[in-house]
């Protein structure tokens, strides 16, 4: 069994497991919080970058260092709750690394406009927020780690969550390129994408990611996986809203059917 040992780490993985169930409701509280703020403030960074937030660092740089945390932090507290690293355990895994480590190591460095900037106080924000995410998905196995046996593999929440998941992340990524090739095809700035399911929606890559975490939750059924899917929804839902409004406000020929997050529905 891999396992990280720490000086006094009986004493951590104690205070930790104590301190697992006060976090889903500090967790909880975040989304809600998160929901009701960016309703009234438009996250600065991208398209929404403003002064008036102190100081700022290269927006890669700042995406690496954020999603580097979550990329570490879920698999570390495994390994140092001593989590059996087991067939089905090593799918977990994959699937969160296979996120994170896109957003931490890829699409950080496929960023072509090296001037873009990030406000530190959003990139710390986004960290702390990382760390409670893994924690509470990491330590999640070893609280309910009964669940967990070999029949997962058949379960049907297993196997629909993970297709449901793996659906999501590939129409994430497919959004992204077609971004991507959007910029290189017209020159660094924003345009209107006419591709895939940005034909119907300002932000198909936040739709999908939604999808993403609900198949995560569905696969592992947990609250922590509910309550990423559910703060996944409160963090992107207005963003999209204020994507939408600034797509329309920016290009008067951005077609008026589109949505802003829901195919036909919003």
């Amino acid at each position: 069994m891999l396992r990280i040992d720490v000086p006094g780490g009986s004493y951590l993985i104690e205070t930790l497991t104590a301190f697992y169930p006060t976090s889903l409701w500090i967790y909880a509280a975040i989304g809600v919080c998160t929901f009701i703020a960016l309703f009234f403030i438009d996250a600065p960074y991208g398209r929404h970058m403003r002064a008036g937030w102190g100081p700022s660092i290269s927006a890669s740089l700042g995406w690496f260092m954020m999603e580097g945390v979550a990329l570490l932090v879920m698999p570390v507290c495994v390994l140092l709750a001593g989590v059996e690293i087991t067939p089905l355990m090593l799918v977990f895994l994959l699937m969160w690394c296979g996120h994170y480590g896109n957003r931490a190591l890829c699409d950080p460095w496929r960023m072509r406009d090296s001037t873009k900037q990030m406000p530190i106080v959003i990139m710390l924000m986004a960290v702390f927020y990382n760390i409670l995410n893994g924690y509470t998905n990491g330590w999640h196995f070893l609280v309910n780690n009964h669940m967990y046996d070999n029949s997962w593999f058949t379960d049907p929440r297993f196997i629909i969550g993970v297709l449901i998941f793996l659906t999501g992340a590939f129409v994430n990524m497919r959004s992204d390129q077609i971004l991507r090739r959007l910029r290189e095809e017209n020159g660094p700035g924003y345009h209107i994408p006419e591709k895939g399911l940005h034909r119907y929606v300002a932000s198909p890559n936040y739709f999908a990611e939604i999808i993403e975490w609900i198949g995560w939750a569905i696969a592992t059924w947990s609250l922590p996986g509910a309550l990423f899917a559910f703060y996944t929804f409160c963090n992107l839902a207005p963003r999209a809203g204020a994507h939408h409004a600034w797509y329309q406000r920016t290009f008067p020929e951005y077609p008026r059917q589109r949505k802003a997050l829901i195919p036909y529905v919003w």
